[in-house]
């Protein structure tokens, strides 16, 4: 009877520990940045979304949703506008992916006062969440010539200022 009851309860305990959703995907906004932040699906879904099409090298287009990467960094408060002078200038994001890629944007870069860039930090392509080998998230940069700033499997963006 007591191995019963032992099986019984390794079973329920098993089934609860199997049936529970996957844990939420996070992307960690970190470094020299005032607010560092913990950025769900469900965060980024409450931002102001926008659109950007990519046409693949077959021709494909694709139609990618999200939020730009400018409007994550000022919710961390990093400095954009007038605030983006002298030796703040020397602030970069490092944008870091799963598999350990990585790619710098400057915060100049971003500022519609400076290269006015324009980089979406995607969460949909063509209305569907990304598929597992781009997502959960995704940058996309669609003025770039090249794709390779186009960071699929991101987990981390971290502001780092080379002068202090």
């Amino acid at each position: 009877m007591k191995h019963t009851r032992l099986l019984l309860a390794l079973g329920l305990l098993t089934g609860l520990l199997f049936s529970q959703a996957p844990p939420a995907a996070v992307l960690a906004v970190q470094g020299e940045i005032p607010t560092p932040l913990s950025l769900t699906e469900e965060d980024l879904a409450k931002l102001p979304r926008e659109t950007a099409s990519v046409t693949a090298a077959d021709g494909t287009k694709m139609v990618y949703e999200g939020v730009t990467l400018r409007a994550v960094l000022e919710k961390a408060g990093a400095p954009f506008g007038k605030k983006l002078r002298g030796k703040v200038l020397t602030t970069y994001v490092l944008a870091k992916a799963m598999d350990g890629y990585q790619v710098i944007f400057t915060l100049a870069e971003l500022d519609p006062d400076f290269g006015n860039e324009s980089v979406l930090l995607a969460d949909k392509r063509d209305g569907k969440p990304l598929p597992d080998k781009q997502g959960p998230f995704r940058l996309v940069c669609p003025n770039d010539h090249e794709g390779a700033r186009s960071v699929r499997m991101l987990e981390s963006l971290e502001v780092v200022r080379l002068a202090k």
